[in-house]
């Protein structure tokens, strides 16, 4: 998934740096604005997943603490991975989408200026 937002940044700023006309900037435009709808929708699913594989780990710990036994900390240790690499990929999805913001406003200043 990151590879796919770079690669998509990249095709939008060799447009941009590419002084392009109206009609491309308008097309642009429309392809960034589909595009943050569809990041918009895997970040929502992504936060989703995240909650309930932090909320899992969160009572796997619990039941932990009240009960010492080896599968159930092995479950909260896994969890406890699980969640921390969902978190650190939801960060990545949240600041992608947030710099694709800045991107659309770019383009759209373009087409003003133009």
């Amino acid at each position: 998934m990151i590879d796919y937002i770079k690669r998509h940044e990249r095709r939008v700023r060799a447009v941009l740096d590419g002084r392009p006309e109206l009609p491309e900037l308008k097309n642009l435009l429309d392809d960034q604005d589909r595009q943050i709808a569809w990041m918009q929708h895997e970040r929502l699913v992504h936060l989703i997943v995240m909650l309930f594989v932090c909320l899992f780990f969160l009572l796997s710990f619990g039941f932990a603490f009240l009960y010492p036994m080896l599968p159930i900390i092995a479950l909260a240790v896994l969890l406890l991975g699980l969640s921390a690499a969902y978190i650190l990929h939801y960060y990545r999805l949240e600041n992608s989408v947030q710099r694709w913001y800045e991107l659309a406003n770019e383009i759209r200043d373009a087409i003003n200026a133009g």
